[in-house]
């Protein structure tokens, strides 16, 4: 004799239950209410009460699935508070909800707003270009500081909000990304052109600067990709540093440059208006103080890259951060090559 299916099992398996539930109901009116549990082997005699009890003062539509969610909801967010924070995300599309929560400081937990996001649908999933095999943010982290350089160029032609401001205003189209990986530390200039001798002066920049304040240059390594911009003479102005070309295909190599990058286009040029070349690199210069001394980076413990200067070499003066952005045009002489002033 096979054993009968239990109800529980039954109704999991079902699409609709409704049907089940009334032929459950009529044999506990019936038979009552204990050989009805053992004819569906609900296990409980309470099963068959609970149904029959819900039944008999509502009728069929009381066996209509209900809700489980709490009655009444005493600690659901303030409806001007939801607005809030949809206003905030709308403002703000690239701060996450632990971000958004960190900087702005909402009366709210980060999984709260991420129910007022997710509702509307404005929680969208970043698709990936390519799989991580690994999380190198470790290992980066326990490398040398000042050491380990990043360097790549990128067009803005290609994003629609800087490119329509660009052309009226004659700013410049190619943004020079510099980076030092254990810290996350940003430099930005720009040009009009991306060749070698552009991209020496904003190394040699770069370094001059840092030399003012007595760090060495010797264990200076610059990574870059196999662009023409990285060949020529840039090696030569690099003097006592190294480059070093990344491999063909290897797609994550420049994965701190290109992640800058991309934070760059979300977070300033998808962003900010400009009314003149002035008014565009105060707000660059402004935007680059506020990412080194004061943006939290998720990946690298929530701290900001000051702050990781200070842990890995507390005796850093702050102005190692402060190098204004500059248009690397204006650099370049009439013969195609480079000046970089003097040390003082």
């Amino acid at each position: 004799m096979t054993t009968p299916a239990r109800y529980c099992d039954l109704v999991r398996e079902m699409k609709n239950a409704y049907h089940h539930g009334l032929r459950l109901l009529e044999s506990a009116k019936q038979r009552g209410l204990k050989p009805t549990a053992r004819l569906f082997a609900t296990t409980t005699v309470p099963t068959v009460r609970k149904w029959l009890g819900r039944y008999q003062p509502g009728g069929p539509a009381s066996w209509l699935d209900r809700s489980r969610a709490g009655h009444p909801q005493s600690h659901k967010t303030p409806a001007a508070l939801e607005a809030q924070c949809l206003e905030w995300r709308e403002t703000l599309p690239t701060f996450g909800a632990r971000r958004l929560l960190r900087e702005c400081d909402l009366p709210v937990g980060h999984c709260a707003l991420e129910r007022i996001w997710r509702q509307p649908g404005w929680l969208e999933k970043r698709r990936r270009q390519y799989q991580r095999q690994q999380d190198p943010a470790h290992s980066k982290a326990l490398g040398a500081v000042f050491q380990q350089w990043r360097a790549a160029t990128k067009d803005l032609d290609d994003i629609p909000p800087s490119w329509a401001q660009a052309q009226p205003l004659g700013l410049p189209s190619i943004p020079y990304t510099a980076r030092e990986v254990p810290s996350g530390l940003l430099f930005w200039s720009f040009a009009e052109q991306r060749t070698a001798a552009v991209s020496s002066v904003c190394a040699a920049r770069i370094q001059q600067h840092w030399d003012r304040y007595g760090i060495s240059l010797r264990d200076w390594v610059w990574q870059t990709d196999t662009g023409s911009e990285c060949r020529g003479g840039f090696p030569n102005a690099l003097g006592d540093s190294q480059q070093v070309r990344v491999p063909p295909a290897a797609h994550t190599y420049q994965s701190d440059v290109e992640t800058m990058q991309r934070i760059e286009e979300d977070e300033f040029c998808d962003r900010e208006s400009f009314s003149s070349r002035g008014d565009f690199r105060a707000k660059v210069h402004t935007y680059r103080l506020y990412f080194n001394l004061a943006r939290p980076n998720s990946h690298k413990e929530n701290q900001t890259p000051w702050q990781i200067i200070q842990r890995l070499h507390p005796r850093s003066p702050l102005e190692l951060c402060l190098l204004p952005p500059v248009f690397l045009d204006h650099d370049l002489n009439d013969s195609g090559g480079y000046d970089v002033p003097r040390r003082p």
